[in-house]
């Protein structure tokens, strides 16, 4: 399912459809037929001496191992497509299935994957969030500026208003990015906001020879990087809408942060090895933070190259922000759950947009619509009908459809914060059309979209504000203080709901909360955790030494490993087996930074969890100095299994006066983690 939710519109009826992009695959003779494309990994420790670099080992590797019938279809240069050493060690390549078995046994090969196609998964959410001109976040952080993010999307539409460089700084020294000029797209399209333009489709040719790009430069036609771009960093626009609904200000939540644009995404797309290509060049450039709006695919820490090299970001200072995905409310439906990176689910706004359909007895109702015409003034018939494609509503033309509502939860479970995702307004490719309406197509420069895709970079733009802030904060410290900031209720103080069924929801819904940014640049502590503790994290999963290094491309030793990772939320699995005693207690230890006042004193407020004991230890922290560190104990005890499926609380250190209140949800569960694809996903 795609990551954003793309609106087809009936007369002044909304129909919501999810759709993916099919491609199709043309082979032509036995070679390609039978050849694949796989991403390779290498180690570096083992190339010879007489190779300059790894590139010229990759390609000599490849070929050395290169059969006659390939030789003879593909040079090498064809063959190896790319090569990695900033994100993951290794390359990608095109190889039959003799020279991938031939591959194996050469020097360095650690392992490799077929090359998999992923994914991709505003007037009011800067509002929503509490962010003003003139004061608070913006203010203290100079609207972001001073920091790169990088999106890694279908491109850009650099023309959009939303991305002028008006009162924007130029970029940094060290910057490494450039404008890639190609079709439509050269160095001029690139300004003081968009710094950065890069494109990487080799993966995607590779798999599919036969199809033709359309638009082979940075230049967005398909629209979704175009919209996350301006919602994580556009400009103030004033007077947009869509079609008249959302009438206000368009503006990014970092609206100084510059922008890099990395395309990767072909007809709705993304080859793993374009995806990993355009990782490994940002990596190089220097961006600050890496927006993300795509499906990992395989979940499998060990085996998903992006995974590792969201690893290897993240060990370079790199805020990684990635979609939690679209697939709905059961457990273990959560996508791209790397410990390492933060995972963003979608929430709904205190606006909806509405039509109003009056009937011939003068009643008049209400209804969520995004219709793109004008009214009508004439009275026309009314139908019911249960059409699941346009052909079928078609039929009938003049009438106005009343169809069934489709249901699709925007909260997506147990991601690491939320963030606004449902009917956002942000920029759009002049020339490609909103809407087809059926009829015509619609055009507009701002587009409106719902999904996970649209969150995230909401989270990429609010982590700018605070880089902006604290530089010198690490990954870890800056999603600490997202998360123990964040709103556990909503604008009206009440519980945040889940949309499909408005249940209340849970942190396996929302993680910890809705993100407050005006509080996030302040959290008062901060758990910090650095890619050390990571290590040992993944040497507690029990993974081969070797599978270890591929992940962190290094030695590290696991020299205490432990599940317990310093991380601002906490779940506890009552799900004991037989042979299990008969009450079990689980101790979870973590260790805060005083980030707030110098000399403060912090006390722990537990909310109760019914049928489990939870204590604290100690019970209040007296810091001395700023920056200075302290642990304490959180111990669950209960049942070796709970009767109830999730128990829900939290832990708040509320500082002396309450100037601080730093929160942590706490769950409890019979689930057992073994069977969901994403145990470490947000927790």
């Amino acid at each position: 399912m795609a990551a954003a939710m793309s609106l087809s519109l009936s007369l002044s009826l909304k129909v919501v459809c999810f759709h993916a992009f099919a491609i199709s695959l043309l082979a032509s003779n036995h070679f390609e037929q039978s050849a694949d494309t796989y991403i390779v990994h290498m180690n570096p420790s083992a190339m010879p001496k007489p190779f300059s670099g790894h590139h010229a080992w990759y390609s000599s590797m490849v070929s050395s191992i290169s059969d006659g019938r390939a030789a003879a279809t593909t040079s090498t240069s064809a063959k190896l497509i790319y090569s990695y050493s900033n994100s993951i060690n290794g390359f990608t390549a095109t190889l039959s299935p003799s020279e991938l078995e031939a591959l194996k046994s050469s020097p360095g090969y650690l392992s490799s994957t077929p090359d998999q196609f992923l994914k991709p998964h505003t007037t009011r959410s800067h509002k929503f969030l509490g962010l003003q001109r003139g004061s608070g976040a913006w203010t203290a952080a100079n609207y972001g500026d001073g920091v790169v993010i990088g999106l890694v999307d279908s491109g850009i539409w650099p023309e959009s208003a939303s991305f002028k460089d008006e009162g924007m700084s130029k970029p940094p020294s060290t910057w490494k990015g450039k404008c890639v000029e190609d079709a439509n797209f050269t160095s001029s399209n690139c300004n003081n906001k968009i710094i950065g333009a890069r494109y990487y489709n080799k993966g995607f040719l590779a798999k599919y020879p036969d199809e033709t790009i359309s638009m082979n430069s940075t230049r967005d036609i398909e629209g979704h990087g175009t919209h996350t771009s301006s919602t994580a960093a556009g400009g103030f626009v004033e007077g947009v809408s869509y079609f008249g609904y959302a009438n206000g200000t368009a503006v990014g939540m970092a609206p100084r942060a510059w922008i890099a644009v990395y395309k990767a995404f072909w007809g709705g797309g993304i080859a793993e090895s374009d995806a990993l290509a355009a990782i490994d060049q940002a990596i190089v450039d220097g961006v600050d933070i890496l927006s993300l709006s795509f499906h990992f695919g395989n979940n499998s820490l060990n085996v998903n190259p992006i995974s590792i090299a969201c690893f290897t970001a993240m060990e370079k200072g790199i805020f990684v922000a990635v979609s939690a995905g679209n697939d709905g409310t059961a457990y273990g439906t959560l996508s791209n759950g790397v410990p390492w990176a933060t995972t963003v689910g979608a929430g709904t706004m205190d606006r909806d947009l509405y039509g109003i359909l009056t009937l011939g007895n003068g009643v008049q109702i209400r209804f969520p619509s995004w219709y793109p015409g004008n009214h009508s003034p004439r009275n026309r018939p009314l139908v019911l009908s249960e059409c699941d494609s346009t052909d079928e509503i078609l039929k009938f033309r003049g009438y106005i459809v009343l169809t069934p509502q489709l249901l699709s939860s925007l909260l997506m479970r147990k991601p690491d914060i939320l963030a606004p995702g449902t009917s956002i307004l942000a920029a759009w490719p002049s020339k490609t059309p909103v809407s087809d309406n059926f009829y015509h197509f619609w055009y507009s420069d701002y587009n409106v979209l719902s999904g996970t895709s649209m969150a995230t970079p909401h989270i990429a733009g609010v982590v700018a504000l605070v880089k902006a802030v604290h530089p010198d904060w690490s990954p870890a410290a800056i999603r600490s203080a997202l998360m123990t900031t964040a709103d556990a209720f909503d604008n009206t103080q009440n519980p945040i709901k889940e949309a499909a069924y408005n249940d209340t929801a849970t942190a396996f819904d929302f993680g910890a909360g809705q993100v407050n940014p005006n509080k996030a640049l302040n959290p008062g502590l901060i758990y910090n955790a650095s890619a050390e503790d990571y290590v040992q994290l993944i040497c507690a999963m029990g993974f081969p030494k070797k599978e270890i290094r591929k992940i962190t491309r290094s030695s590290y030793k696991c020299l205490n490993p432990s599940l317990d990772l310093n991380y601002p939320s906490f779940i506890a699995y009552f799900n004991g087996e037989n042979s299990a005693p008969d009450e079990l207690v689980q101790v979870f230890h973590r260790t805060v930074t005083n980030v707030g006042e110098g000399r403060s004193s912090y006390t722990a407020k537990l909310t109760p969890l019914k049928g489990l004991k939870v204590k604290v230890e100690p019970k209040k922290l007296a810091f001395k100095s700023k920056y200075e560190k302290l642990s304490y104990n959180l111990t669950l005890e209960g049942p070796k299994y709970m009767k109830e499926f999730v128990v829900n609380g939290h832990l708040s250190w509320v500082s002396d006066g309450g100037k601080y209140v730093v929160r942590s949800p706490i769950i409890a569960t019979h689930m057992d983690p073994g069977h969901t694809p994403d145990s470490f996903g947000g927790f």
